[in-house]
């Protein structure tokens, strides 16, 4: 096994402090912020909140099919497409003996990721996606996907920009 030692870093100015948890700084040097602020950056504005991305989480219980790649990659794909993202690459990887499925859809808007228990008919979902995308859209297609007998669904707006 080899071990990794961590390298500190110089910054080349004062660092922007942010986050739920003020006693960690986020390592961006303030040119760098400066930058940020100029580039297009594809943050989003909505209710008076600018942001990053809206990141869902949905847990499916009495969910059937959570063991079906096909049906898991054509699901992914739907979303993609009725959010209005941009697909780069899906990952599916079928676990035996459960036949459970872990994978990821790797967006040029962020990401869907999921995780089957199909003995216990769950799917917990993550969907994460910025600009103009439309992560909600996804919630009828999981629907009709793997019909859910109950779906809640966690929404964190990420990236919260402070004023």
């Amino acid at each position: 096994m080899h071990i990794v030692t961590p390298v500190e870093v110089e910054l080349e100015g004062p660092t922007v402090k942010e986050g739920r948890w003020n006693d960690r700084a986020v390592d961006v040097p303030a040119a760098q912020q400066n930058q940020l602020d100029e580039a297009k950056d594809h943050f989003i504005q909505r209710d008076g909140v600018e942001f990053a991305g809206t990141h869902l989480l949905l847990d499916l219980w009495g969910a059937s099919h959570l063991d079906e790649l096909d049906r898991m990659e054509q699901a992914m794909r739907d979303i993609v497409k009725e959010c209005g993202a941009t697909l780069l690459h899906i990952h599916l990887h079928h676990f035996t003996p459960s036949g459970g499925i872990s994978g990821v859809a790797v967006l040029a808007e962020s990401h869907i990721s999921v995780h089957t228990w199909p003995e216990r008919d769950y799917a917990a979902f993550d969907v994460f996606m910025c600009g103009d995308a439309k992560p909600e859209n996804a919630v009828p297609i999981l629907k009709r996907a793997f019909f859910p007998h109950r779906l809640e669904v966690t929404e964190e707006l990420r990236g919260r920009v402070q004023k």
